[in-house]
């Protein structure tokens, strides 16, 4: 089978290389790809842009593609897979309305609300005067969300009445993050401990993915503005059986359901963020139409079994009759950013010292997925926000962070940095059991 991954970052990287280990695949493609996917043996780049709906199915026609994996949620939302399938090429992911799950937050409150699942009490609003009456009305802190999409930065905590204002002003007035912030959703602050649950869907059943937990936050602690990802782990120590179990049947079993009963069938990855209380009850924080960045590549890392054979299932219906199974070990990945970020950031320096994560003598168990990176003139340059993902198995939680830590460290480039903290309530909670 020929396979292609639309995308360029450090998920559609993680899933190419996943991709490329199933004994089926004879080639993968991933348009654009990065210097990563460059790199990899058996996968080409195709120099098409992930919003190239036209050119990317030129190509899946020429090449005679059997399959398109689509990794962002930007073509998603704009309806990529309708494209695909109106032109009979299969295609995994959801469908535009599917997809606006993550493309609307009033979309995915309204839909919370009309199948009972349980997230935090919100509004939203179009206009700024009533929306800064109703933050003055309620408690703080408050999260402030842009309704569309802003690639992982349209959620400001506001801690305080001013923080709340300028953010709000920020989207409605001052146009921060374009359309996405036309309209804003001001909720509740849960309180507890974060955690991500990434699924398979086939329109009807549910194939359940490792868990996993992001840090957002730009620094140590938990603690600066929030970013795209700056490292996630899997599992999720957080996630027992219980509480993984309560999530299946309150919140995902019920979204799938509720989906199809509105003649809005979704397949594809579906994540769902959610906030653990005190109480042991998880809530919705938020659903992605896609697998996330950075848990991918922990999660890919620990997959063992045939991603291509469980996207075919889903595609034919038949998840019910998959297993997922899993590398016992965790699986931790530190992100590392260039200098500035997630603020405006430096690009163009050469990244040194990548040869110590290829060939002969590297350690099993340990990868460097790309993320913003090109290849020019031999040389691999930063050019992104997020650069790079250092990602390990280790046998505990602890010794996946020492060797992640470890990789992170034998690459540089002028003012890249890293939180040295990712894994720390994982670590805490390995502490107390």
């Amino acid at each position: 089978m020929k396979i292609l991954v639309v995308g360029g970052g450090g998920r559609e990287h993680a899933l190419a290389w996943k991709i490329r280990q199933s004994p089926r695949v004879t080639a993968v493609y991933v348009a654009p790809g990065n210097a990563g996917t460059d790199h990899e043996p058996g996968i080409s780049n195709v120099s098409i842009l992930a919003d190239d709906f036209d050119g990317l199915m030129g190509f899946a026609e020429q090449a005679k593609i059997d399959l398109t994996i689509i990794g962002p949620e930007g073509p998603l939302v704009n309806g990529i897979v309708d494209r695909f399938q109106q032109a009979g090429l299969k295609c995994f992911g959801p469908s535009q309305k599917a997809s606006q799950l993550e493309g609307s937050k009033t979309f995915t409150k309204e839909f919370l609300s009309r199948h009972a699942i349980a997230t935090a009490a919100y509004k939203s609003f179009t206009a700024l005067s009533p929306a800064l009456e109703y933050l003055r009305s309620v408690g703080l802190p408050a999260v402030i969300k842009a309704d569309g999409l802003a690639a992982g930065k349209g959620v400001i905590i506001a801690d305080t009445l001013q923080q709340g204002e300028k953010a709000i002003t920020d989207m409605l007035f001052k146009n921060r993050f374009g359309q996405a912030g036309n309209r804003v959703v001001i909720e509740e602050f849960l309180k507890g401990e974060e955690a991500s649950i990434i699924c398979m869907v086939d329109g009807k059943h549910i194939l359940a993915m490792a868990s996993s937990q992001d840090h957002k936050a730009a620094f140590n602690g938990d603690t600066g503005p929030n970013t795209g990802g700056m490292g996630a782990y899997s599992p999720a120590p957080i996630v027992d059986e219980k509480i993984h179990a309560a999530i299946m049947q309150q919140i995902l079993q019920p979204t799938v359901a509720g989906l199809a009963a509105e003649d809005i069938p979704y397949t594809g990855f579906l994540y769902v963020g959610v906030m653990i209380g005190n109480d042991g009850v998880a809530k919705v924080l938020e659903y992605n139409c896609r697998l996330g960045d950075p848990e991918t590549q922990p999660i890919m890392m620990r997959l063992k079994s045939d991603l291509v054979a469980l996207c075919l299932a889903a595609l034919d219906g038949k998840l019910d009759q998959q297993i997922a199974t899993w590398d016992a070990r965790s699986a931790l990945g530190v992100v590392i950013a260039a200098n500035g970020y997630p603020n405006a950031h430096d690009n163009g320096q050469i990244i040194k010292g990548l040869e110590s994560a290829y060939g002969d003598g590297v350690d099993e168990g340990v990868k460097i997925f790309h993320a913003g990176t090109k290849l020019e003139n031999g040389k691999v340059i930063a050019v992104g926000g997020r650069v790079l993902c250092a990602t390990a198995l280790g046998n505990e939680i602890e010794d996946a962070q020492r060797r992640a830590y470890a990789l992170a460290k034998s690459v540089h480039w002028e003012g890249c940095w890293y939180r040295d903290d990712i894994g720390h309530r994982a670590i805490k909670s390995a502490i107390k059991h």
